[in-house]
């Protein structure tokens, strides 16, 4: 399992939030989806032998908030 943060464009609205985690939750391999509508920022809990960190990343901007960063997120110790 792996583990990505995207940071956006900042979101316009609450509903965003929906939009996304409902659009990333439904890609293959996607595991949990954690948006922050303060932050503009994504995280995306994700297995990458089914969906690639680009996928996710273009999920995201085909839904209208283009991703500005990625980066892995920060394992848990």
């Amino acid at each position: 399992m792996s583990s990505i943060t995207l940071t956006t464009q900042p979101f316009t609205c609450p509903s965003c939030v929906a939009t996304i985690e409902r659009a990333l939750g439904r890609l293959p391999g996607v595991t949990a989806v954690s948006v922050r509508f303060a932050l503009s920022r994504v995280q995306v809990d994700y297995d990458p032998a089914a969906v690639t960190p680009a996928e996710i990343a273009t999920t995201v901007t085909r839904l209208g908030y283009p991703v500005l960063s990625s980066a892995p997120a920060p394992v848990a110790a």
